[in-house]
């Protein structure tokens, strides 16, 4: 097969990311997230919000970062944030990652493994960046959304809380808006 024709069997092979489904809605829509979507609105979030980093970082990786964390989601499907990560589940992605990657000509599995498992470690500044955004947008579904995710899954603010707290090794200041909207929900009560 040509690395053209492998390329294209890896383009149509991630369209299955568009089938699986999130916890959260989107603002203003009363259906589930796609994990397609949910790439997207993070990538575009980390460019929008890069000059907030706690580090100098390379927007170029974060966004690749951020295109291929959730891939294997593909194969393993999709878990809600607040339930404890397992290590068989980020087997299952880590190795649906891989069999995407696959696909692809040359060195670029490699490459984009690498990636992944850079992203999943979240040492680094580009991956504790790219870790710290990937947990905006289903935070401002719940907040502008009636904490709609939050009361389905029955999610407590102490875990909310603990949880997004780790936005600050990435970007401090995006975490003290946050927070701060964090409390807000509180108050309000969407978060309980």
């Amino acid at each position: 097969m040509s690395p053209i024709e492998s390329t294209l069997s890896f383009i149509v092979e991630i369209e299955k990311l568009k089938d699986v489904h999130r916890k959260t809605r989107p603002v203003g829509l009363d259906r589930y997230e796609n994990s397609a979507e949910h790439s997207w609105h993070v990538c575009l979030s980390a460019l929008m919000l890069k000059d907030f980093a706690n580090e100098p970082i390379n927007i170029d990786r974060v966004i690749k970062m951020l295109l291929i964390h959730d891939l294997g989601e593909i194969d393993a499907g999709d878990t809600i944030i607040y339930a404890s990560e397992t290590k068989e589940q980020k087997d299952a992605e880590a190795a649906g990652v891989s069999r995407l990657l696959e696909l692809l000509p040359g060195n670029k599995t490699k490459e984009y493994m690498e990636l992944w498992y850079e992203f999943e470690a979240g040492e680094t500044a580009d991956a504790a960046y790219a870790k710290s955004i990937d947990r905006v947008p289903p935070l401002l579904h719940n907040l502008h959304g009636n904490g709609h995710s939050w009361k389905e899954n029955n999610v407590p603010k102490e875990k909310v809380l603990q949880l997004n707290s780790r936005i600050a090794k990435g970007t401090t200041q995006l975490w003290d808006v946050l927070k701060g909207k964090l409390e807000g929900a509180v108050k309000e009560g969407l978060l309980k």
